[in-house]
């Protein structure tokens, strides 16, 4: 009985410290709770903490606080990823301004261009006398070397006409001496044989027929001449190129047709923007690469075009000068064109006339150096110094006139024969002025 009894207290005692729904916050029913008073005790406990009873103090020891050390902790944390944040952010921020710096370097300052090309020397073969092919002897691409005949013109017409002109040399020979010999026999004569007169008409006839021999020996060197161009002759070693000759064609005095690359002209020319022609000077390395190999072309700066064409200078109507309008802040950097003697080229690299080539210009600082990382960023900070203050002049880059002059080649031409005596062409015809000539 007393256990039930006080069960049911309990739950009385329950029911009324239970709020109801509806109570009012200020209802004399409800018993305020204990959970303010443990949180002022604990306040109390941290401002005014005392001593464990079983704890001994020691001398000179600072009390410690309790959540001092995680607190220190989360302070030094926080210091920590701050300072991390910031040199990550300052360490980015320099990076970038060292890439955006190579990058202007590399495509604005740098000397190089995408806009190179492989030349050559052709040499077009045009006949010297015309006349119907006969023989061809070279195939399209063949390797020939100076002098190798190409293809030869029908020679009989021009064998029949020196074959005249020998025959009208030899007329013009006897005419010759039988006049001057005539002329000799009027002079030795005496006034009462002969006038002053006659022997002035036998030398002149004399000095005519000197004349008309001497004529008669330049047709016929004319004429062996013209039969030697028949066979037509390559002037350079190289290649034969775009062969489309057929045996039975017309050859044209004057008119090539027949194309042959020299093999020892090669260069290249590389179109570098006028922005960077401040570090372009003669004699240094150029390196270019071709389309679809690896290996570079090695080669020396020769020369810079000293003239490029300008649209502006054209006369338009009235003989007005025609220019053309420009953008104000955007203008496009000419192109000059740089010639580039070739020194070495890789095996395996064929050098054909008209390939596309990137063209990269080494100074002379960087051909000693070796190009190390720290001399590439000394040249890298001299670049942006030249972009800010612009580029230093180079008085010896380039001169003004150039002391060198190029090879001079000569094609060889047939010289005029050495005029031949009279007598050598009819020997025994005037063996003496009182003799008999022999019969020829």
């Amino acid at each position: 009985m007393h256990l039930s009894d006080s069960l049911s207290n309990d739950r009385t005692k329950s029911k009324i410290a239970e709020p109801g729904p509806g109570a009012p916050a200020g209802s004399v029913l409800c018993v305020p709770s204990s959970a303010p008073k443990k949180e002022g005790a604990a306040t109390l406990e941290r401002r005014s903490p005392i001593a464990d009873p079983g704890e001994h103090p020691v001398v000179g020891r600072m009390p410690t606080f309790k959540g001092a050390l995680p607190e220190r902790r989360g302070r030094i944390v926080r210091f920590v990823r701050a300072t991390l944040k910031t040199t990550a952010t300052l360490l980015i921020f320099v990076l970038a301004a060292l890439a955006a710096a190579v990058i202007w370097d590399y495509y604005v300052t740098a000397p190089w261009t995408r806009d190179g090309s492989v030349r050559v020397q052709v040499a077009n073969v045009a006949p010297q006398v015309s006349g119907q092919i006969t023989e061809i002897r070279v195939v399209d691409n063949q390797y020939v070397h100076e002098g190798d005949v190409l293809y030869v013109i029908d020679p009989f017409d021009f064998q029949v006409a020196l074959d005249t002109e020998r025959a009208e040399l030899r007329e013009k020979a006897a005419d010759l001496q039988v006049k001057r010999m005539q002329a000799e026999r009027r002079q030795h004569l005496t006034n009462l044989s002969t006038t002053p007169e006659e022997q002035q008409l036998y030398v002149g006839s004399a000095a005519q027929a000197r004349a008309a021999f001497d004529a008669a020996q330049q047709q016929v060197a004319q004429a062996d001449i013209n039969l030697k161009r028949t066979l037509v002759r390559s002037p350079v070693n190289g290649y034969v190129t775009n062969f489309l000759m057929r045996v039975g064609d017309y050859a044209h005095a004057g008119v090539a047709n027949i194309s042959v690359i020299d093999d020892s002209s090669y260069w290249i020319d590389g179109y570098f923007e006028e922005t960077k022609m401040a570090h372009i000077c003669i004699g240094d390395r150029a390196e270019a690469e071709l389309m679809g190999y690896r290996h570079p072309i090695i080669g020396r700066v020769e020369s810079v075009t000293r003239g490029i064409s300008v649209s502006n200078a054209a006369p338009s109507t009235q003989g007005l000068p025609n220019v053309d309008p420009v953008y104000t802040w955007v203008r496009l950097a000419q192109r000059v064109p740089v010639r580039i003697r070739i020194t070495h080229v890789p095996g395996g690299v064929p050098l054909v006339s008209g390939m596309t080539a990137t063209v990269t210009i080494r100074d002379a600082e960087a051909q000693k150096s070796g190009g190390s990382l720290g001399e590439r960023l000394t040249r890298l900070a001299g670049n942006l110094r030249d972009v800010i203050r612009g580029p230093e002049l180079s008085p010896n880059c380039v001169p003004r006139i150039s002391s060198e002059n190029g090879v001079t080649v000569t094609l060889p031409t047939p010289k005029p024969v050495a005029p031949l005596n009279a007598a050598e062409i009819n020997p025994g015809l005037l063996p003496d002025m009182n003799a008999s000539p022999r019969g020829q």
